[in-house]
């Protein structure tokens, strides 16, 4: 029992220093703005290479055709990149995504 709760403090370790050494390390310091540019894209990229691999693979890991119309994953993703263009807003194109993606289910 004492093994599995060791592993678990590592995992906690492990997911909070990353969190939490920033906030110490950086607290009542001005950040340059060359900095927060950069920081303010890493939310973008992270979410991208999540979502990439979703919209080029079909179901079964395959590469399908990256731009064709044919992938409803692709169709239900372009407006939910016009809503995310328009709105900047990370609810607002969730929800156009899902709208999407559930009306090309019905159809």
């Amino acid at each position: 029992m004492s093994r599995t709760w060791l592993i678990i403090a590592g995992m906690v370790a492990v997911t909070a220093i990353p969190r939490i050494a920033p906030l110490i390390l950086l607290s009542g310091r001005d950040i340059p703005q060359l900095a927060r540019r950069w920081l303010s894209l890493i939310a973008p990229a992270i979410l991208s290479a999540l979502l990439l691999p979703e919209l080029i693979l079909d179901n079964s890991g395959q590469i399908s055709p990256v731009l064709s119309f044919i992938n409803p994953r692709m169709l239900a993703a372009i407006p939910a990149f016009i809503v995310a263009f328009l709105t900047k807003s990370l609810f607002l194109t969730v929800v156009a995504g899902i709208v999407a993606s559930a009306i090309l289910r019905r159809i």
